[in-house]
């Protein structure tokens, strides 16, 4: 008898999930609680796969094998507690299209700088002319790409809420960037819940497989002494000398796996900032694990261009920069951004905030930013962090207003920064939209 898939939600991650399974000759159902866009209904329509919208019909989703969650649908929900409840295994897209490739994976979690690191390895595999994929938490999803490609290699870009649904699933070179509070609305507001998510990206690793993670982080490390992990072991490090993975010496970045040694100057890094160094660092390690030519990391190292949303650079208007930096959805990211920043900063934060605590930005903040403006629907923890550290705030409603308000507020030499440290669902529909409506509102200037 054929398998019964049913899936929830039919965003990217759905749709694709709902080919390979129709591919693999299941019996396929989608469910999004949501309307579908036109988009992914065209896809379902065209492999005549049955959905819904707007609703969960039980009787249609309970009679299930097993049920692929689209990653933004919380455990708390009406329909995933039934589904518990009945017992039915819940898996992500990634556990699930993980099944129908033998393609070598390099999967990529952390809490800052994924997309960054996945882009920049995704970058160097092809410039060394393999046939790599990017997907997960970036671009078309794995499971699209596993039902319709055919790549030998997949750089994966993993969040913890897609780790959360993973379990024989298993990465050949897995990376941990860092590990800082983020999305812990979602983790009952406790950090150990969350680290044991981003640590679910070690599980199944062998002995011929490679752990990249960065010695500098505490939480990391902590966990490391905790497990028991069969695979090589490789560290970055911008503090201490390293024997086996990357450090810094005399402002060169070293990498040394096994004996193989390799080394550029940081002045020769595209990526800019302390955490830019750290996401070089995990993509270097990469390069040499998987025998690319040093000239080859060398040049991918040099003329990456950076991601879209992540510390983009846009134009100046009368001598005032503008930096696109949507991206940045929680406090940590934010910290980064302004400690990359070199002159007086108007900061423009706020959205949906994730159980944030400010207290971590309160120093940068003092050093770097003359004037802030909040955009969000509630701003109100925001003041409270900020006044009387920054002697200028402002609110506003649309992004439009938010540039303005930060173009007046500017003066030649001063950058404008949108980093908001904040989810952006409460004005936008992604941080994305965010990052887009901000670039246009400031050509429009």
């Amino acid at each position: 008898m054929e398998k019964r898939i049913v899936i929830l939600g039919a965003g990217e991650s759905g749709t694709g999930a709902a080919i390979l399974a129709k591919k693999q000759s299941c019996d396929v159902f989608v469910s999004d609680i949501d309307k579908i866009k036109s988009f992914y209904k065209e896809i379902l329509y065209n492999y005549e796969i049955d959905w819904e919208e707007g609703k969960h019909t039980e009787r249609l989703i309970l009679n299930a094998d097993e049920i692929i969650k689209s990653p933004g649908i919380s455990e708390k929900s009406e329909i995933v507690q039934l589904i518990r409840k009945k017992g039915i295994r819940i898996i992500s897209e990634i556990e699930f299209a993980g099944r129908f490739t033998y393609a070598k994976k390099i999967c990529v979690t952390g809490s800052n700088g994924k997309t960054t690191t996945t882009s920049l390895i995704h970058h160097m595999l092809r410039k060394a002319g393999l046939n790599a994929g990017m997907a997960g938490n970036i671009g078309r999803s794995f499971a699209m790409q596993v039902a319709t490609e055919n790549y030998d290699y997949y750089v994966l870009e993993i969040s913890s809420f897609q780790l959360d649904g993973m379990y024989e699933f298993k990465a050949d070179i897995a990376i941990l960037l860092n590990i800082t509070p983020d999305h812990l609305d979602r983790y009952d507001y406790d950090i150990q819940n969350y680290v044991n998510s981003k640590m679910r990206i070690t599980q199944n690793l062998s002995e011929d497989d490679y752990f990249i993670y960065c010695s500098d982080d505490e939480i990391t490390i902590r966990e490391l002494e905790r497990i028991v992990m069969r695979a090589k072991q490789l560290g970055f490090t911008q503090k201490e000398k390293k024997q086996q993975g990357a450090y810094i010496e005399n402002d060169q970045m070293k990498i040394n796996v096994d004996t193989d040694e390799f080394s550029m100057s940081l002045a020769d890094l595209s990526l800019r900032g302390k955490h830019n160094i750290y996401n070089s660092m995990a993509a270097g390690i990469t390069g040499n694990v998987l025998q690319i030519r040093k000239e080859t990391i060398r040049e991918s190292l040099m003329d990456f261009i950076g991601v879209e949303h992540r510390l983009e650079k846009l134009i100046k208007v009368h001598g005032i920069e503008f930096i696109n930096d949507s991206k940045a959805t929680n406090v940590n990211s934010t910290w980064y951004a302004l400690e990359s920043m070199t002159t007086p900063v108007i900061w423009i934060a706020g959205g949906i905030d994730k159980g944030n605590d400010y207290n971590d930005l309160m120093d940068i903040v003092k050093q770097k930013v003359k004037a802030m403006v909040c955009l969000g629907a509630d701003n109100t923890k925001l003041h409270q962090a900020f006044e009387g550290i920054v002697e200028n705030i402002v609110d506003a409603r649309s992004m439009k207003e938010a540039v303005q308000m930060a173009y007046y507020l500017g003066t030649d030499g001063d950058t404008v920064l949108l980093s908001p440290a904040c989810a952006s669902f409460d004005l936008f529909e992604n941080y994305e939209d965010r990052g887009r409506q901000y670039k246009n509102c400031v050509r429009e200037l």
